[in-house]
């Protein structure tokens, strides 16, 4: 470290992420090259607590630390009022006063903001593999899913996938097309993974009719025919009779987050059954 410039350590028991943007937010307010900034990270010992703060003394650093051990704080509090070296506990008197206002302790566990870290990139992951596998895409991939649904147009399919996506689950959605088999893969995966979706044909009816007169296209296209959609639906329903294992969710007039709800509770009644076996 350069001998003319002040010394910042920043001590964390996690990756030292969260303390180096708030320091160099702060620091952003001064004229640059003032002071250096030393990261500590994943310091969970008390022989390395004071080791860096020997240093730190050694040096006339400002010491700024994350550390949630209430241990290792008193620890951080005492050794540095002996050594006189300046300490700001970055995140005790938030800590604190979220302890008081929420009216229950913090946990105390080193690394919990980058436990959220890897949920939000879970999340993230999740929506880009609903989005690869919309509508039947790469069927190969269905394995690699924590859920399939299945069912024919405008039935909710892709905005469930992608609500169930941002829910942290991977969803691959596969269409059932009247006279076209569905691909051999749906039927290879774990058949508990698969959600089979149906609606009442006056309801759907009037959604095609929308989509149609959206799309600029005549009423009495095969797509928005009642006929027509009488069909797809007994042949959906056929299949579904034929595979008892997928749990037939009626989307009729249903929110995303009713559906989503229904099939996530299904599935949670299904994951306790195998643990008690």
């Amino acid at each position: 470290m350069s001998e003319n410039k002040k010394k910042i350590f920043i001590l964390s028991d996690s990756t030292g992420d969260t303390a180096e943007k708030v320091v160099r937010a702060a620091m952003a307010q001064f004229v640059p090259g003032l002071a250096e900034v030393r990261i500590f990270p994943r310091v969970r010992s008390a022989p390395e607590i004071e080791a860096i703060i020997e240093e730190a003394a050694e040096h006339e650093a400002l010491l700024l630390h994350t550390t949630v051990t209430p241990e290792h704080r008193e620890l951080l509090a005492r050794l540095c009022g002996d050594a006189n070296v300046d300490v700001v506990d970055l995140i005790g008197t938030l800590m604190g006063k979220l302890s008081s206002f929420l009216g229950a302790p913090p946990c105390g566990v080193p690394g919990n903001v980058h436990r959220l870290n890897d949920d939000y990139f879970r999340r993230i992951e999740s929506v880009e593999f609903a989005v690869k596998n919309d509508d039947g895409q790469h069927p190969r991939n269905l394995q690699r899913a924590d859920l399939v649904l299945v069912g024919i147009s405008r039935t909710s399919k892709t905005p469930l996938s992608t609500y169930l996506a941002q829910r942290g689950y991977k969803c691959a959605n596969v269409p059932i097309v009247k006279g076209i088999e569905p691909p051999n893969e749906l039927f290879q995966v774990d058949q508990e993974k698969v959600f089979a979706l149906q609606i009442a044909p006056e309801a759907l009816f009037r959604i095609r009719q929308a989509r149609l007169q959206q799309l600029g296209m005549p009423a009495d296209t095969a797509y928005g025919v009642r006929q027509h959609i009488e069909s797809e639906i007994a042949y959906a329903r056929h299949l579904y009779d034929a595979n008892p294992q997928w749990p037939v969710l009626d989307v009729t007039d249903k929110a995303i987050e009713e559906t989503a709800s229904t099939l996530l509770a299904i599935r949670a009644q299904r994951e306790q059954r195998k643990r008690q076996a």
